[in-house]
């Protein structure tokens, strides 16, 4: 039986290739997401293991926020001496640094990265741990001089000589650069801008004797655990944080680790599809084998082999195919981590590693999924052909199951449909996000299970409407191909179920996403009453310059400051909740328009006052005029009186969670040293707001970094970030079509395989080569049709289920994008068109008498 299955296995393994794409596709993505990880993930360990001094002090941070504020926390530089006294230190010294600084070249244009790593400028101290080493130049001296990154200077065509604006906290200043440093090992992403120590404290934090945190190198024979306890007992650990180099690297790693955990997850989501949509054609593979082997399995049965020896020899072919692509597919997926990696170094991120990181969990993984899916997959249709007896299998009985009643399919998909429809209803129904998101997910996957189950049932009558118009236009060519499509349902279920998981998913989230943008049009359109929106390009804070400047540009009458500060409030039910609240200047409603359901701007922005949503009040048993004690960063502590509450729907983004919001003031007060995030502005009295932004433009022509918005380019901006989103999850219905694709290639050359004698006996009694080819893509367009219809039927339902999550946001807009839908359709019959074209040509090259002669 083993040599029958090898040989059966290499006889039909030109049929079995693209169900082998497949399951190597899955595996690549599993693979490569995986080892691009850990790739990544050692070499910033390396990075952080050798550049982390013994022990480090800093200030504490005690509030944890995502929120840049523009503080620098600082500690005075005059604890490096108190350090460098501490018994078993060989040497201790203060480092200044701050992160979101703005670099621009003479002519205004920016030198760093505008979005996602930050631009850091610090101190020039060179030590064993620095990551970077002079390689050109010489070290800056003084005022006026400093050092870039090599990778920035080479991007950005910046050389020895150049003169620099570095925008900083206290203010901007002038550097005349001087040398260039090479990393030593990666470089994260970020541009560096190195300073003379005494001059980046002064520029960067405002004073000579102040520092950001101190570096401490461990005596021989001191471990850094002993360091950290004698440091901390000298410096006092209430408000510092002395860490060793192994806790410095794991707190970097785990920032690091958001990212990479993002990119893992995309990566598995394209995994996750693939194994999805490649389970049907392997399925519809191996069932149209089996059927094409019948007389061969039957042949086994009657030489002795039980049903166990059949089940198992099929069994084994998928195993033998699971191995092969697995095999493959971590292969591909080697070489899928590699140009992530190049991907990276475009981004700015330069991996410096000379090796891929394949640990054993990868390979054991890309095995697992490559052969467990593969059996699964082919567990039924083994099962069924072990099923029949010897002498049907050898009257060529159908295993197939042609003509077999599906009374179970219904009953099952008619239960599983039921509890999706009802999970569906109590999303659409429930008051709770938590509860209705739940829901979604519950009934999503359910009524995908029963949409799959019952796919055969739908085929003869959606494919007899779909078809109707086939036999007038095409006359009986197109009559054949309707019945062709409808002649296995369980074959045209399975084939179009690829094509529909995927477009499931783009039809609810193309709903969703509009709905989204519609939204936030309508709240924009509602709430902001300003003309103009000034703000960072990464919504970075910036100097206090670019506030003085606004406010000085002729014709403009308001402006608003915004700054966040990050805090932890105490609520009446004994909850501790940490968040950012926002600060704004007295006058906010002249440039938003809010709905209070208690209170007023004015109570809420007052001294020792704040403002919060209402739910999130209600919620935690917060009223009008209660008292709430807060913590702010660096040990700072008020009592803030709650002095309005919103309506969320209406001031969505006026902070983070609970929408807190305080005057400008407090901020001022407990988070000093802080940035405006925003202006908000409104034209003077008698200028026309389209002649003001031209003259704002002008004035912030020397920070790039810095743009004016109005209530379209904020439209714009959240339309961008929402196709981001779609671009992903196009990306993934890119990714089920090329399956999907490979399916339908799969089931019509099987097809055209099995059907051999009957093409054959078409082609004798007058049918051409043209008319054949022409029925085989019309039967390919109606299954491709088919499966979109049904994707795209249950797409839109989750996108409505969806929509009612998204309004208990306060995202209460719906919308269809019809066009969408539209285009969709009329591209799964292109995708159809184009599937047929191989399998159609191979038919219409058939020998007739051979064909008419095959058995």
């Amino acid at each position: 039986m083993l040599r029958a299955t090898l040989r059966s296995f290499l006889a039909h393994k030109g049929r079995l290739l693209l169900s082998a794409l497949a399951v190597i596709l899955s595996v690549a993505f599993v693979a490569g997401s995986l080892i691009f990880s850990d790739t990544v993930t050692r070499t910033f360990d390396r990075l952080f293991a050798s550049t982390a001094a013994d022990v480090s002090v800093e200030p504490k941070d005690d509030i944890t926020s995502s929120v840049p504020t523009g503080a620098v926390r600082t500690l005075p530089a005059s604890l490096a001496g108190t350090v460098a006294k501490v018994p078993g230190v060989a040497s201790a010294h203060a480092d200044v640094g701050a992160q979101n600084i703005t670099v621009v070249n003479s002519r205004n244009q920016s030198v760093g990265p505008t979005t996602g790593a930050s631009t850091i400028a610090s101190g020039w101290n060179v030590t064993d741990r620095s990551p970077v080493e002079l390689t050109s130049g010489h070290a800056p001296q003084g005022a006026g001089e400093a050092l870039l990154d090599a990778d920035t200077a080479d991007k950005k065509h910046v050389r020895i000589g150049d003169t620099l604006t570095v925008m900083a906290q206290p203010g901007s200043f002038r550097v005349t650069v001087v040398g260039i440093a090479t990393f030593k090992t990666t470089n994260p992403g970020t541009a560096l801008v190195f300073l003379d120590q005494k001059v980046a404290a002064t520029e960067l934090l405002g004073s000579p004797g102040l520092a950001t945190s101190v570096s401490v190198t461990a005596a021989e024979g001191v471990t850094d655990e002993q360091l950290k306890t004698r440091v901390a007992a000298a410096v006092g650990a209430g408000p510092y944080d002395v860490k060793t180099a192994d806790e410095q690297a794991k707190s970097a790693a785990e920032n690091l680790g958001g990212f990479l955990d993002v990119v893992k997850y995309v990566m598995l989501g394209f995994a996750g599809i693939a194994v999805l949509v490649g389970v049907f054609l392997i399925v519809n593979t191996f069932s149209m084998l089996i059927a094409q082997r019948t007389r061969e399995l039957g042949l086994l049965r009657a030489l002795g082999a039980d049903r166990r020896q059949v089940r198992r020899s099929v069994l084994t072919e998928a195993v033998l195919l699971g191995l092969v692509g697995s095999t493959l597919g971590l292969a591909a997926g080697i070489g899928l981590a590699a140009g992530l990696i190049r991907l990276m170094g475009t981004l700015g991120m330069n991996l410096k590693t000379t090796e891929m990181v394949v640990g054993w969990v990868t390979p054991v993984t890309a095995y697992v999924v490559g052969v467990g899916v593969t059996f699964v997959a082919a567990y039924l249709p083994a099962r069924r052909a072990a099923g029949v007896s010897p002498m049907a299998a050898l009257s060529d009985a159908d295993v197939a199951g042609v003509g077999r009643p599906l009374r179970t399919r219904a009953v099952v998909g008619a239960v599983v449909g039921a509890l999706g429809a009802a999970a569906l209803a109590g999303c659409a129904t429930a008051s709770r996000t938590a509860t209705s998101a739940s829901l979604l997910g519950l009934g999503v996957v359910l009524t995908l299970i029963a949409t799959v189950i019952a796919g055969p049932l739908l085929v003869r009558p959606v494919i007899r409407v779909l078809g109707a118009a086939f036999p007038a236009l095409f006359g009986s060519i197109g009559r054949m191909s309707q019945r062709n499509a409808l002649r296995n349902p369980r074959r045209t279920g399975a084939t179009a179920a690829a094509l529909m998981v995927g477009l499931a998913l783009v039809g609810g989230m193309s709903v969703a996403s509009a709905s989204m943008s519609k939204s936030f049009d309508e709240q924009i359109d509602k709430t902001l009453g300003a003309d103009f929106v000034v703000q960072n390009a990464n919504f970075t804070p910036f100097p206090q310059e670019v506030t003085d400047k606004v406010r000085a540009t002729d014709g403009v009458g308001l402006v608003v400051r915004q700054r966040f500060a990050p805090l932890a409030v105490r609520l009446p039910d004994g909850k501790r909740v940490e968040t950012t609240a926002a600060g704004y200047d007295d006058r906010v409603d002249d440039v938003a328009h809010v709905t209070y359901a208690a209170g007023s701007a004015a109570a809420a922005l007052a001294d020792g006052a704040m403002g919060m949503d209402v739910d999130f009040a209600e919620n935690h048993g917060v009223r009008l005029g209660s008292v709430l004690p807060v913590w702010f960063p660096g040990g700072r502590t008020a009592s803030l009186r709650v002095g309005a509450l919103t309506d969320q729907d209406a001031a969505e983004g006026y902070g983070m969670q609970g929408g807190l919001f305080v005057g400008i003031a407090t901020v001022e007060k407990y988070v000093p040293g802080g940035q405006d995030s925003a202006l908000y502005v409104n034209a003077a009295d008698g200028t026309d707001a389209d002649a003001l932004r031209p003259r704002l433009e002008r004035t912030l022509d020397a920070y790039p970094q810095v743009q004016v918005r109005d209530q379209a380019d904020y439209k714009d901006l959240v339309h961008d970030q929402i196709v981001v989103l779609l671009y992903l999850v196009y990306a993934l219905l890119g990714l089920a079509i090329v399956i999907a694709v490979l399916g339908v290639v799969n089931t019509l050359a099987l097809s055209v395989v099995e059907r051999t004698r009957e093409i054959g006996l078409l082609r004798a009694i007058g049918l051409s080569r043209r008319q054949l080819r022409r029925m085989i893509r019309l039967e390919s367009v109606v299954i491709a049709v088919f499966g979109a219809v049904l994707g795209l039927g249950l797409g839109l339902v989750w996108g409505l289920c969806t929509q009612r999550v998204l309004a208990l946001q306060g995202m209460k807009a719906l919308a269809v994008p019809w066009g969408t839908i539209v285009a969709v359709v009329v591209g799964s019959a292109v995708v159809g068109v184009v599937a047929a074209l191989l399998p159609a040509l191979r038919a219409s090259r058939m020998n007739v008498l051979a064909a008419i002669a095959h058995e």
